[in-house]
């Protein structure tokens, strides 16, 4: 077992978490819970994603550099109207919030 990647905040390290799973590759996350601990614990607490099995080092590598670049392109993403109700959603979601209509051009 080996640490793969520090992730920025609970959400990130459960998102990694579920992709990697689904790509049959198994971890662990330690100090999920330790960001409740600030004031008490050093400021550079971060949930830590760890690799059950080493042989996937390799592969959940290439897995983390294609998350990285997917959720960074999605964070990068211009402000959309939907094409339904009209209202404008921000870049980084592919559903309207107002009537759940999906993005125009994304399946």
């Amino acid at each position: 077992m080996q640490p793969l990647y520090q992730a920025r905040d609970r959400i990130e390290a459960q998102l990694l978490r579920d992709f990697l799973d689904r790509h049959s590759i198994e971890t662990l996350v330690f100090g999920d819970y330790l960001s409740g601990a600030v004031g008490e614990l050093p400021a550079d607490i971060y949930p830590t994603l760890w690799l059950i099995n080493d042989a996937d080092l390799e592969r959940a590598r290439a897995l983390l550099m294609r998350f990285q670049s997917e959720t960074g392109s999605r964070h990068a993403a211009a402000p959309w109207a939907c094409p339904v109700c009209g209202e404008e959603v921000q870049g980084d979601f592919d559903l309207c919030w107002n009537c759940g209509q999906g993005r125009p051009g994304r399946q």
